[in-house]
């Protein structure tokens, strides 16, 4: 009907995108782009699209580019946070960019709440959790078994949800909460006042700059006291949420300037893995009955850099016979199949070594796939988290390498959360060494797959009654830690 329809092109290749038709999404981004040259959004879904496939400087010029055309428009900002996380950028660049994103939307939270009609003192704590990601997904999988295991005499939650997506999952958790409340069809203005009217202690973001996050409500401080965990592995840059609940393994006390939150240790681990309400046993491992290695990742492409490829390329020259296993949703497009191939060969690895599978249709079907793989090779510097749990879960080990930033090091610190120090690697050289060192031990691989899911469950990765008390004590903590200076609380 309109073929000029630049908008239109715009939401079509959203909505490729979201199939995994990478390159007819990327074709319909340029072509709204061509017919409106200054169309900011399109220059930011773009970036998206390309930071997917794995073209992290691409993706980056263009979210500057939207910037350039609309200085104010939080969403490119936000994925560029998100992009610079898959890149080498120092500490100090990523946090300045970070707090530009702090003072856009302090600027727009017009009139921040300065009072509070929280209960003082409180019989229990209200928590309030604003997430996107309340079901299936790694924040469900993350939270389900702390939730089953707080202390509802110390605590009452409160659940502010910024989408309608809802499945098992979210009914199974439903109960734990004495609000559900729904936060997408309000603006941030609204969103806040509903918050503070809820007599919140403290608020929690379980997103950071991931999708679906509703920052901008924190800015308006709804609750006295603010906090980001979880979902995110950098500074979010919002100034008025005070805390980052992590843990030492992840943020080493030297490195605590790199953020704008004052950090808040949890012992032991900053996060608990829920076991899957699945009856998968633990397979053999494959090497026995195939004769050779086969490795594996399960992470996104854009996790798969050069220097990962690099890396990998090193271990398969050493070891001619081992085979690579790749499962990811962007392989479900056999253009980018195609295109993965080509990187292979200019990295000097033999395409015909490198299996690729698109998604599981089902998540049991997805951790089947770990009984093909003898162990997992994971990226950097942005290691796996729920992947890494996963293949714990299912007998399979990750050798991850621990980096110098707060993402750079989440592989590391789920590997000694479960008793695996072992498996973290400290620089490339090391983790090319241990890939090969472990791959040449095929029997002590065989015997450590076959005790792994019992030996984990009892480490704290998965000590859901510990995690939960830590967790309290955290916020009980942070609120008493603001209770003498700046609240100003009203009895309730």
């Amino acid at each position: 009907i309109k073929p000029e329809f630049a908008e239109a092109h715009n939401n079509l290749g959203s909505a490729l995108k979201d199939i995994g038709q990478m390159d007819a999404a990327l074709a319909s981004y340029r072509k709204a782009i061509a017919l409106k040259p200054d169309y900011a959004e399109a220059f930011s879904n773009l970036g998206i699209a390309l930071k997917d496939i794995g073209q992290h400087d691409d993706a980056l010029a263009n979210y500057r580019r939207a910037l350039e055309i609309k200085p104010d428009l939080l969403d490119a900002q936000t994925n560029l946070l998100f992009t610079l996380t898959y890149t080498a950028q120092s500490p100090e660049y990523c946090l300045e960019e970070a707090r530009k994103y702090g003072r856009m939307v302090s600027k727009i939270a017009a009139s921040p709440f300065f009072t509070w009609s929280c209960a003082v003192p409180p019989e229990r704590l209200r928590i309030g959790m604003v997430s996107g990601d309340l079901h299936n997904h790694p924040v469900g999988h993350f939270i389900e078994g702390l939730l089953a295991n707080l202390d509802y005499t110390r605590i009452e939650l409160f659940a502010y949800q910024t989408d309608t997506q809802a499945d098992d999952l979210t009914e199974r958790i439903k109960p734990h909460f004495s609000e559900w409340r729904m936060l997408h069809a309000l603006n941030d203005s609204a969103a806040a006042s509903l918050i503070h009217a809820d007599g919140i202690h403290v608020l929690l973001d379980l997103s950071g700059h991931t999708g679906k996050n509703r920052l901008p409500v924190f800015a308006w401080k709804p609750a006295p006291v603010q906090a980001s965990w979880l979902a995110y592995w950098a500074t979010t840059g919002v100034t008025e949420i005070d805390y980052l609940l992590t843990s030492a393994a992840v943020v080493p006390e030297e490195q605590r300037s790199h953020l704008s939150e004052t950090v808040w240790y949890l012992p032991d681990t900053w996060i608990c893995f829920t076991p899957p309400k699945l009856d998968l046993p633990v397979a053999s491992l494959p090497a026995l009955k195939n004769g050779y290695i086969t490795f594996g990742c399960f992470q996104r492409l854009d996790k798969i850099g050069d220097a990962v490829l690099s890396a990998w390329a090193k271990i398969l020259e050493v070891l001619p016979h081992a085979q690579l296993q790749l499962d990811c949703k962007q392989l479900g497009d056999p253009a980018v199949v195609q295109q993965q191939r080509f990187r292979f060969q200019q990295h000097g690895i033999d395409p015909s070594r490198v299996a690729m599978r698109g998604a599981a249709a089902t998540r049991a079907a997805y951790l089947a796939r770990y009984a093909d793989v003898d162990m997992m090779l994971d990226t950097f510097p942005f290691p796996g988290v729920t992947t890494t749990c996963e293949a714990l879960w299912m007998g399979v080990h990750t050798l991850t390498l621990a980096g110098n930033t707060l993402l750079a090091r989440q592989g590391a610190s789920v590997m000694m959360a479960s008793g695996n120090e072992n498996w973290v690697a400290y620089d490339i050289r090391d983790y090319i060494d241990k890939a090969i060192s472990f791959a040449g031990n095929i029997p002590e691989l065989a015997a450590s797959r076959a005790g792994l899911r019992e030996q984990i469950s009892t480490s704290p990765l998965l000590d859901a009654r510990r995690f939960a008390r830590n967790f309290e004590s955290a916020l009980w903590g942070m609120w008493q830690a603001k209770m003498p200076n700046n609240l100003h609380a009203v009895n309730k």
